[in-house]
């Protein structure tokens, strides 16, 4: 196969065989491909796009690149959830073992934060010594004792996406929604679903900014999934506020922990049942009845004893992470909150040190904001509208007037 013709055919708009891309992607995951070659492709999918065939075959070749799921016969039916990142989004830890108590199995193969997004593996990290490099035959255990198991990709788990991810991050073609999804769906569909939900969001704290961007995003992901023969669902969430009240990782975990408990806030519960609902099988009065009588919190304490956690330690996250500078931000004026924009709010928690500029930062577990206010309340005049926790007071001051910013209040 000659690389420059085939660079050269997608560059001028044609469509490539699926046994093209095949061996394209064998040849880079093997180094014969180089970089530069690579680098190319990416650009011309980024300016020309590429039909669902190719790009279900791109997804394939991916998955092809290494290791994937393999479930005994008569297993449960396999189900799992990716969201494309939000500010405060803490679902899957209480979606994954939802779902698992209704009966289904959740191999859920989750990332880090990169950017304003903060990811599901540096939360389930604030717990001390849970596991979350895990390799495939004790995931498949896990899933047999629990249902459920939330790891890292494995070196040997879609290797194509993981070199691919990184050469796209330094040579400009990040959007490019074909590659976008090739890099979602080979990695959800090497845990071998029968159903996947995505929940595509939209707006200043989100990936995507407008809605027909995640709309386009979401057909194509649901286009590569009919192609591959999953059951896959997409449901848009806007992403103008944070999910729920807190940001910032052990924060998260203990607001998550609320939810498990059958309380947290308002629209956390709504945003996970309706994800739950449409892979789980079961009636969204079941999955609140396992969120209400203690089911599901079970079911995350057994997960966390079996990656290497102690449940005892739940309770005490606060204090295990506790910021030298916890405070409050007050309010100025009395009025409805009319605004409190999820892109600025990720980006105080990412300034504070919650997040990670690259991908070889570090995070920092305590740090965060909590008590944040929601859109349509009512706040006073010298009342909370969020708890800001930061390493020092400096970082407070920047924090405080990002959020003095995030927050609109309509006095009228």
């Amino acid at each position: 196969m000659h690389i420059p013709t085939l660079i050269s055919h997608k560059r001028d708009g044609g469509e490539l065989d699926p046994r093209e891309i095949q061996q394209l992607i064998k040849g880079y995951t093997s180094g014969e491909v180089p970089d530069y070659q690579m680098s190319a492709f990416a650009m011309a999918v980024f300016f020309r796009g590429m039909t669902p065939v190719e790009t279900a075959a791109l997804t394939r070749a991916m998955m092809d690149s290494g290791d994937r799921f393999e479930h005994r016969a008569g297993h449960p039916p396999v189900v799992d959830k990716h969201s494309t990142g939000g500010i405060g989004d803490k679902v899957s830890l209480i979606l994954a073992p939802l779902v698992a108590c209704a009966g289904c199995w959740v191999p859920m193969v989750s990332g880090r934060g990169l950017g304003i997004t903060g990811g599901t593996l540096d939360k389930l990290e604030s717990i001390p010594g849970f596991r979350v490099r895990i390799e495939l035959a004790e995931a498949a255990d896990l899933l047999e004792k629990l249902g459920v198991v939330m790891m890292g990709q494995t070196d040997r788990f879609c290797p194509a996406d993981k070199k691919l991810y990184s050469l796209r991050d330094v040579s400009g073609t990040v959007p490019s929604i074909p590659l976008i999804t090739a890099s979602i769906m080979s990695k959800k569909l090497s845990e071998t679903l029968d159903r996947l939900v995505l929940d595509v969001k939209y707006g200043s704290g989100a990936f995507m900014r407008t809605k027909k961007d995640a709309e386009a995003l979401a057909a194509s992901m649901i286009a590569v999934g009919k192609e591959m023969d999953v059951e896959v669902h997409a449901l848009l969430h806007p992403m103008s506020e944070p999910t729920g009240r807190a940001v910032g990782n052990a924060l998260e975990v203990a607001e998550a922990l609320e939810c498990l408990d059958g309380g947290g806030p308002e629209d956390l519960r709504k945003v996970v049942l309706d994800l739950s609902e449409t892979i789980a099988g079961v009636s969204r009065e079941k999955l609140e009845a396992l969120l209400d009588d203690g089911s599901a919190r079970r079911k995350f304490d057994d997960l966390v004893a079996a990656q290497g956690g102690n449940p005892d330690d739940l309770p005490k996250l606060a204090d295990i992470h506790k910021a030298p500078v916890i405070r409050e931000v007050l309010a100025e004026t009395t009025g409805k909150v009319s605004k409190v924009d999820a892109g600025l709010i990720g980006q105080a928690a990412l300034q504070l040190g919650a997040g990670r500029a690259k991908a070889t930062d570090g995070v920092d577990f305590a740090v965060g904001f909590d008590q944040l206010v929601k859109v349509g309340e009512s706040v006073h005049a010298g009342r909370p509208m969020c708890r800001i926790h930061a390493r020092n007071h400096v970082d407070f001051d920047m924090a405080e007037a990002m959020i003095e910013q995030a927050v609109g209040i309509d006095s009228h």
